[in-house]
């Protein structure tokens, strides 16, 4: 007879970190307790507090779960090449995902497997081309600013709410005070949720800091 399940192996980092991450896009940032894991999971509050002890743990799991899904990106690949996709892969886990920024806020990403996945080789990869350790940190940490304050802008799940909340906002100043806001409409909201101005702020980033062959 098969050995029933405990509760600590229900509540694996794994199953802790996908069910949280459920419950953040499912119902939002209000609704992650432990109490609400622990439901969903169907274990005790304090198995769950048992294997993150607090809010900031139970953060870093759900980041560790979802940086261990960034690309490995193959060694000889163009400079610019494996910059892109890194970090657009980033970009791509981070909008999937909103809930998890908001209640990370300012809080540095520090998991073994942000550090291995994106981190290490990113740098690697820049030393490698020719900049120095210090140069590298600094094209990183611009790439990394604009993929984090980009996904963070907006609630890209749902572009139409973000336009429809934007108009109405807009549509209530004063044209007089606010002539291009009021006025440009068409042209000022659909920048709000494009992707592509992301990716175009990216490659210009990219291009910027291309180490000289």
């Amino acid at each position: 007879m098969p050995r029933r399940s405990t509760a600590l192996d229900r509540a694996t980092p794994e199953a802790i970190a996908l069910t949280a991450l459920r419950i953040l896009d499912e119902e939002g940032p209000g609704a992650l307790s432990f109490r609400a894991l622990a439901d969903r999971l169907d274990v005790s509050h304090a198995t769950v507090q048992r294997r993150c002890a607090d809010l900031a743990g139970l953060l870093d799991l759900c980041t560790e779960h979802l940086a261990a899904q960034l690309p490995e990106i193959p060694a000889g690949t163009d400079w610019a090449e494996a910059t892109e996709r890194r970090f657009g892969a980033l970009y791509r886990l981070l909008t999937a995902h909103p809930g998890l920024l908001v209640l990370r806020g300012g809080r540095p990403w520090l998991g073994r497997q942000l550090l291995a996945r994106l981190v290490e080789p990113a740098l690697a990869d820049s030393v490698a081309a020719g900049m120095s350790a210090a140069e590298a940190m600094t094209v990183y940490r611009r790439m990394y600013l604009l993929t984090l304050g980009s996904a963070a802008f907006v609630d890209h799940r749902d572009p139409g709410a973000v336009t429809a909340a934007s108009r109405a906002a807009l549509a209530a100043l004063d044209p007089a005070e606010f002539p291009v806001l009021s006025g440009g409409l068409a042209e000022v909201l659909p920048p709000l949720t494009d992707h592509e101005v992301y990716y175009g702020a990216l490659r210009q980033l990219i291009e910027a800091a291309r180490p000289a062959v």
